[in-house]
Formats: structure tokens, sequence, C-alpha cells
């Protein structure tokens, strides 16, 4: 199992925020660098709950679909995405939104099982991890994610130790924090 948490604070309303992050449009926008689309279920617009979206990518060289599903949604604090088919075993992503003052935080937990076993537990540990984190990190300073949110100071980017869920007490894990500023 592979857990991958990013915070990033955003200088725009949590709703705006909490809205950009479900927004079908934006995420194939900047998933560029693997062709993403979206290509069944909800296609544009706005995710909410129950509604699912298929994406199609290439990854790794190789055409991949990943279904995903809304599966807890309360605006404009939190919802969940879950795998309901793709190459994972299992795959969640929790979106967490909190106002503090004319910040939103935004933190984003990609919870994740790989398949095959032993190989798959290999394959995360070599480079399954590091291939999500820097596809996750790398979309959020992507060009078109600035134009509707902010911009990303390069000299603000910063790695840190951050605890895990409590279910993992004791344990911890690296976090990329990043800084953007947006207009409200």
């Amino acid at each position: 199992m592979a857990i991958i948490t990013t915070i990033t604070e955003i200088r725009a309303p949590a709703e705006r925020v909490f809205d950009l992050s479900r927004s079908v449009d934006l995420h194939v926008r900047s998933a560029g660098s693997t062709q993403e689309t979206a290509i069944a279920g909800v296609t544009s617009g706005l995710l909410e709950l129950g509604q699912e979206v298929t994406w199609r990518g290439k990854h790794f060289g190789v055409w991949q679909n990943l279904t995903s599903k809304i599966t807890r949604f309360l605006r404009p604090d939190y919802f969940r995405d879950s795998m309901v088919r793709g190459a994972f075993r299992r795959l969640d992503h929790d979106h967490f939104f909190e106002a503090q003052g004319d910040l939103t935080i935004m933190k984003d937990v990609f919870n994740f099982n790989s398949p095959l076993g032993p190989l798959g537990r290999v394959a995360e540990a070599l480079f399954l991890e590091s291939y999500m984190r820097r596809f996750i990190t790398i979309r959020l300073a992507r060009p078109r994610i600035r134009r509707h949110v902010g911009s990303l100071p390069a000299d603000r980017r910063r790695l840190r130790e951050l605890p895990l869920p409590s279910r993992h007490e004791g344990e911890k894990l690296r976090c990329c924090t990043t800084s953007m500023s947006g207009t409200g």
C-alpha cells in the first residue's frame, strides 16, 4: 500500500478550489503529458456524489482506462473519488479543503494498492510511488492550472514530513507542500 499526500496553499475561496478540484474539464487540461481524456460517464463539467468518470491516458507508454466514482461528498470541505475499474488493485483519492483567512489549504491523500501481490509491492517501491508523486505534483504546477487558480512560485515549493492518518500512528511520510495564489 502506498499513501501520497500533497498539501497546497491557494489564495482563493474554498468553494472555488473545491469546484475546480472536481472539474472534469480542468483535469483533462492539467494532464496533458499523459493525454488523458474523459471517455465515459461524466465527460465534462463538475462531478457530483455517485457520479462516475472513465479516464483514458497513456502511462508508462501504455494506454490505460481508469473509472472512478465520487463516493463521499461534503461541499466545500471534502470529497472522495474511488477507483471502480482500472490498473490498481485499489485507489482512493481523498480531497480536503480548509479555509484559513484568505487561503484555502487543499490536502490530497492518494491511497493505493498495486495489483499482482508481491510483484506489485516491488513495483510500488521501485518506481510506481515516485511516478505517481511526480504526476500529481507536476499537474498542480501546470500553466493551465495556474490560469484558473493562480501561480505556483518555484521558490515556495518544499518537502516536509507530516504524520500519516491516525491508523498509521507513529509513521511519517514525505509530503509535497506547495503554495499557490489566485484570484477569488
